[in-house]
């Protein structure tokens, strides 16, 4: 039984976004366990509006927590004061040992900040980092992080990035030797600025399977398994990506009503441009990992609907069902262990096959 911890209040919309997702979620895992986190009336309430049966009831639980952190809270204010809230709750349900993991689609700085302060990192990592898996062209995915949790970062702290994203790839993506690239505005080891190139040169003498430096279009390519940037950089990939996704739709849509021939074309072309839109639904990807804790944390878009939402739950159930929290932990040992100057074989690590770069 996987146990997932949700915030139900947090997010543009809460409650009538968190209780469906959970109810239909539940509906299609049975093997899991929803604890329903925050206001216990409303919460009941929610339920009762969602028809919930008490079949449906049987794996949901619901946890009161007094406080609620709001979109526009200041981070000083969700960590100090609110120390009832539902996120706060929530991480300490995984802390606890009671939730295998926790999801939010709460404010960003404090459900980062409460769960680094609750779970703590891991040994050998200073800041946790946003992860995420977008589609790319070869059909497969491409994981890239920070997606905003620092926005400035060392050289150190990339290193540790692509350790933790490595991680992810191997446990959910089950790849043992993922490779990693070093976002960068060029492929040559003189371009970018000195924390990028000391960044890379980590990298290169670490045991990861180190491709090099990648552009912004490698990400959509498939060229590597994990793009490493910082938080300020990748945040604004991440939301050019929803931009874009968004307006090919709209010009797609303006194009077939020109004219009753292409108002024809598009109806013929229906079953192709569904599947398209499938494909690029921004909602689909929704949810982001928090590595680098001492638990399995998800973030959710704040805008989040009930079937985004319910991508985000997915993806904890799929990290903890994956193993994600000990491959991460593991990688990170093998990695620290390894003396300076070491090889991969030192560290316990198989090397880079023919055509890897190591």
């Amino acid at each position: 039984m996987i146990r997932i911890a949700i915030d139900c209040m947090g997010g543009d919309f809460g409650l009538p976004v968190t209780i469906p997702a959970a109810l239909t979620f539940a509906a299609r895992h049975p093997g899991t366990e929803l604890l329903l986190v925050g206001l216990a009336d409303q919460i009941e309430a929610g339920l009762a509006r969602a028809h919930a049966s008490a079949a449906q009831r049987e794996r949901l639980r619901i946890v009161p927590a007094s406080e609620v952190v709001t979109m526009d809270d200041k981070v000083e204010v969700a960590l100090r004061r609110k120390k009832d809230s539902s996120m706060r709750v929530a991480a300490e349900l995984v802390r606890d040992g009671k939730a295998d993991a926790c999801v939010s689609a709460g404010n960003t700085g404090a459900w980062m900040a409460i769960s680094r302060y609750v779970l703590k990192t891991l040994d050998g990592i200073d800041r946790p980092a946003i992860a995420k898996a977008i589609p790319n062209q070869l059909g497969g995915m491409t994981v890239i992080l920070d997606l905003g949790a620092n926005v400035d970062c060392t050289a150190d702290h990339l290193l540790q990035f692509a350790m933790m994203g490595s991680a992810l790839v191997s446990s959910v993506g089950h790849q043992e030797r993922p490779s990693v690239g070093l976002l960068n505005i060029g492929e040559e080891a003189i371009k970018g600025n000195d924390v990028v190139k000391q960044a890379a040169e980590l990298l290169r003498s670490s045991p990861l399977n180190f491709y090099g430096n990648v552009e912004g279009n490698d990400i959509f390519n498939g060229t590597v398994d994990v793009v490493v940037c910082d938080g300020f950089v990748g945040n604004i990939v991440l939301k050019s990506t929803e931009g874009l996704a968004k307006m090919l739709g709209v010009f797609i849509k303006e194009e077939f009503k020109r004219n009753l021939f292409t108002l024809l074309m598009g109806a013929i072309a229906t079953p192709v441009l569904n599947r398209f839109r499938q494909r690029v639904d921004p909602r689909r990807y929704n949810g982001a990992a928090l590595l680098g804790l001492r638990g399995v944390v998800i973030k959710s878009h704040g805008s989040a609907d009930t079937y985004a939402f319910e991508w985000a739950l997915q993806d904890a159930y799929d990290a903890v069902e994956s193993g994600l929290l000990a491959r991460t932990s593991q990688t990170i040992a093998q990695m620290t262990s390894m003396p300076a100057g070491g090889t991969q074989q030192e560290a316990g690590i198989a090397p880079a096959s023919h055509g890897e770069s190591a």
